[in-house]
């Protein structure tokens, strides 16, 4: 009886152990279950993040796309502001023609007011960039335009003669080449 006893403990020991395992089994399970959980919401957090995050970037690139276009459609606002004293001066100028002065003075007040005119213009240009292309200098056909060559013996050859139509550089840049005359 004893041997009976004996795989019946054993049996019951058996039983027991594997009750045991399954018991382990059912908490580990559990335990996967709940850690599978925990990784889903963080997985849900994250795409939620994600996609609050990719919409706050198309927002600022929209809005960064935005500024440039109005950038660029207002870029020459400054200038368009600098330009309209030098309207105002020939507005001045015109209103002075109609005038009854005597001639003479009539045509003197003009001449000072074109000079003024020209100036305020240049001066206002000349703040934007553009600047006159300097006749003094030795020709450059990259912003004079040689439509005439001479021969002439107070000037060495390839210097400038005369000026057709004066130039401008834009920063440097040729906005129009000064058409002269060289000297052969």
């Amino acid at each position: 009886m004893s041997k009976k006893r004996k795989n019946e403990e054993e049996v019951k020991q058996e039983e027991k152990s594997q009750q045991n395992e399954e018991e382990q089994m059912q908490e580990d399970e559990k335990g996967l279950e709940d850690e599978f959980q925990k990784m889903q919401e963080e997985l849900n957090a994250f795409k939620d993040k994600y996609a609050r995050v990719h919409a706050d970037f198309e927002n600022v690139k929209k809005r960064l796309e935005k500024e440039k276009y109005q950038a660029i459609e207002y870029a020459n606002e400054k200038f368009a502001k600098d330009m309209i004293p030098v309207l105002d001066s020939l507005e001045g100028a015109l209103k002075a023609a109609e005038g009854e002065a005597p001639c003479e003075d009539l045509l003197e007040k003009m001449k000072e007011g074109i000079e003024l005119t020209y100036k305020l213009f240049l001066d206002n240009l000349a703040k934007h960039g553009v600047e006159k292309v300097d006749h003094e200098e030795p020709f450059d056909p990259n912003i004079h335009n040689a439509v005439q060559s001479v021969d002439h013996d107070e000037v060495e050859s390839g210097q400038i003669v005369q000026t057709f139509q004066t130039g401008y550089k834009y920063k440097g840049r040729p906005l129009r080449e000064a058409m002269v005359v060289v000297a052969n």
